[in-house]
């Protein structure tokens, strides 16, 4: 402060300065000029308005520089006294931690997504030389029989065991967790680098930036052992990965860009998206994981199959046994390419997180509607324009879509009805 003010009275001087050597020098040209004669005619000046014009400029110039000095200062210490440097100070912890998160979720899933080809690639190996082992063993006798119908076995138990741990933590479908978990983490430092550019933040706005780390932390969590998300789940629900909203009190109220129609517009919205597309999601999430299911058992089950049948080759049933071993490695290979190559853990997960886009964009929606001070909702202009990016679609479009759904009266027309998101 000691400093701008010494500045200050640094910059008035020097344009009073300025103003006196300015005057000085007029008052001498006006004197010279007064005492110049051509031809007899004297030239005379308005020497007294002209020396008071000067001297009216050089104070209104310092007037307006003293004016600017103390304005700037009071503008600064208006910014910095209104903002909290600790509230400030923990945006940027956070910020930083997400940031770390991020770096986490996407080398981890690097890491997976090495996980699935690696072992996908060593278990087909593993099973057709078994299975290749198995046919000449049949057409073998002696020492090289047993030694191949032992190599067989063996490796056909490897190939069991590895596929039930496979199958078991599903790596496509951690892949694409990591990646969702990536993606939203990405976002969240945005809307925190956001807060911070937008003015002054506040605690709430901290409290509810660690909120949303930790439902992150929740939803996708890193380890394997303990706190790995159900990959064979009873029910399909969808993916949650923001805290929980607070219940507000019902009302309705016009104003922050809010109106009758915007509401009736959002409500009709959010009953397109349930009946439509969460619906939708979930009914392919099912399927994706009945699939998932069918081969998980199928891909062991036959491997198991085929280990019995070289262990009983040799026997009276030799050729039946062999075939089964040989068969049954072949199918086994075949689903497990099916399976993992496929990554049908990963279109399960998929399925789940585009639901849960969905579930948000409902919560988020009704959230606003039932809040009574119109103030404290978010602009319904922006929030409509929100709504329409994250749908794919025009403002126009939003409200052909609304008006579309309210006119619909009958379950065939519902049925008939598009979906609301034209994104995917």
């Amino acid at each position: 402060m000691a400093s701008l003010l010494q500045s200050s009275s640094v910059v008035i001087k020097s344009v009073a300065y300025s103003s006196s050597r300015c005057r000085r020098g007029m008052a001498r040209a006006t004197i010279n000029m007064l005492k110049l004669r051509t031809g007899g005619l004297s030239l005379k000046l308005p020497a007294r308005d002209l020396v008071q014009e000067v001297l009216d400029m050089g104070v209104d110039l310092t007037s307006a520089t003293t004016s600017h000095v103390e304005k700037k200062y009071e503008s600064g210490t208006n910014r910095n006294s209104s903002s909290d440097p600790m509230v400030i100070a923990k945006l940027h912890a956070i910020m930083e931690a997400v940031s770390d998160r991020v770096e986490m979720h996407q080398n981890i899933g690097e890491q997976r997504d090495n996980w699935n080809s690696l072992l996908l690639t060593s278990i087909n190996t593993i099973t057709l030389t078994a299975a290749t082992m198995a046919g000449i063993a049949a057409t073998s006798v002696g020492g090289p029989l047993v030694a191949l119908k032992l190599s067989s076995t063996l490796m056909y138990l490897a190939a069991t065991g590895m596929l039930v741990v496979m199958n078991k933590i599903q790596p496509s479908q951690l892949v694409e967790e990591q990646r969702n978990a990536a993606r939203l983490f990405k976002q969240l430092h945005g809307q925190i680098q956001t807060t911070l550019s937008s003015g002054d933040p506040t605690s709430s706005e901290v409290e509810e930036a660690m909120e949303k780390v930790l439902a992150l932390d929740k939803a996708y969590p890193l380890p394997l052992i303990g706190v790995m998300l159900e990959k064979f789940p009873e029910t399909v629900e969808p993916a949650v990965w923001w805290p929980q909203h607070k219940q507000r009190q019902e009302g309705r109220t016009d104003g922050n860009g809010w109106s009758v129609e915007l509401e009736e517009e959002m409500r009709e919205i959010v009953g397109v998206t349930k009946r439509k597309d969460t619906e939708d999601y979930l009914r392919l999430g099912k399927t994706a994981l009945k699939v998932n299911k069918i081969l998980a058992i199928s891909g062991p089950l036959l491997t198991g199959i085929a280990a019995c049948g070289t262990a009983f080759m040799g026997s009276s049933h030799g050729s039946l046994v062999a075939m089964v071993g040989v068969v049954a490695g072949a199918m086994a290979s075949v689903v497990n390419t099916m399976e993992h190559g496929g990554q049908v853990g990963m279109v399960f997960e998929m399925y789940r997180s585009n639901a849960g886009f969905f579930r948000l964009m409902e919560e988020t929606i009704e959230s606003n509607l039932n809040e009574r001070d119109v103030e404290r909702r978010e602009n319904g202009e922006l929030f409509e324009m929100k709504v329409a990016l994250q749908l794919g679609r025009s403002l126009s479009g939003l409200k052909n879509l609304a008006a579309a759904s309210s006119n619909s009266s009958s379950i065939r027309e519902e049925a008939m009805e598009e979906f609301a998101s034209k994104l995917f």
